[in-house]
């Protein structure tokens, strides 16, 4: 896992940081070859060239032509080489005689060692700086992305609560009066419609039905059962601050409980658990609602939960 983290870490290096380098040069040719390695070493010999050349753990020795030179926790031996950029990310370089690299050499924790003639055009220096400015640019549209990404799930929950308020405070009852069936309910649900997803897709003709119930319908119900969730932290809210008060709808308990969650989601185990509880709430809800006369079970809980905003 960590060694996957590294490659694909590097290659994320790689795309934000030597992409404006390349686009702005005047680029080496392609070929599509990319050299990628995992505590092993990689070798291009100098009638060779690669796109790409990924090192994490080993040794890159590099004679020929390569676009891009990515090295992490391991070593760089160029020599005689024409590479468009290096990054080096704790792993020592040496640029021996005869190499020329047209772009920029990018380091952390790393030594660049030239030797004889060997020519970097561009400059030596450390990755930090370009991470720091990636993260300037990044930093507010991942900002924006998550509130649009609230207001859309408040949004949602408003046309819930619109459309099903009875439904939506009915299975917020069973949260508070059966904790342990809820529970359960989410769990069978977790292990259940995937496997009968699979079992449906394995059989051809129910294909369509496994995967609608895998990619529509299970995380339809997830997103719901957040919802559910949402509606029941915020009437939990509301009725400990105005007890006594009727709401025929819970638009202001779904909108509290929606931003309470999205406080939580900073501590992602609590906003699961609240979304897994809502999970089982549904299922449980619609499995009684699917049987019929054990709906009438749940009928008192609509009235109450109405009372009691």
């Amino acid at each position: 896992m960590r060694r996957i983290a590294g490659i694909l870490g590097a290659l994320l290096v790689t795309l934000l940081v030597t992409a404006p380098v390349v686009l702005a040069a005047d680029p080496l040719p392609h070929s599509g070859r990319l050299l990628i390695s995992t505590s092993g070493d990689v070798t291009v010999a100098a009638d060779e060239q690669a796109d790409l050349v990924v090192v994490t753990g080993g040794t890159a020795t590099i004679e020929g032509t390569v676009n891009a030179l990515v090295v992490v926790d391991g070593f760089a031996e160029v020599t005689g080489a024409t590479i468009e950029s290096i990054i080096a990310i704790r792993s020592p370089v040496t640029l021996g005689a005869g190499t020329l690299v047209l772009g920029d050499v990018r380091t952390f924790e790393s030594l660049v060692l030239t030797m004889g003639d060997a020519t970097v055009e561009g400059n030596v220096r450390d990755l930090t700086t370009d991470l720091v400015a990636v993260g300037a640019v990044l930093a507010p549209a991942m900002i924006l992305f998550y509130l649009g990404f609230a207001l859309a799930t408040i949004a949602a929950g408003l046309i819930l609560a619109a459309l099903a308020a009875r439904q939506l405070r009915a299975a917020g009852q069973l949260i508070s009066r059966e904790p342990g069936m809820t529970l359960l309910a989410g769990a069978v649900g977790l292990v259940v419609a995937p496997l009968l997803a699979v079992v449906a897709i394995l059989t051809i003709v129910g294909a369509p039905f496994g995967i609608g119930l895998l990619i529509f319908a299970w995380p339809l119900a997830a997103f719901v059962g957040y919802i559910v969730a949402a509606a029941w932290i915020g009437d939990w809210i509301l009725r400990q601050a105005s007890p006594g008060v009727n709401r025929e709808r819970p638009y202001a308990a779904v909108v509290i409980g929606l931003v309470v969650l999205q406080v939580l989601a900073i501590l992602p185990p609590l906003a699961m658990i609240a979304s897994f509880v809502g999970f089982g709430a549904v299922l449980l809800l619609a499995w009684r609602t699917f049987r019929g006369p054990s709906g009438a079970a749940v009928a008192p809980a609509f009235t109450e939960a109405s009372a009691a905003g």
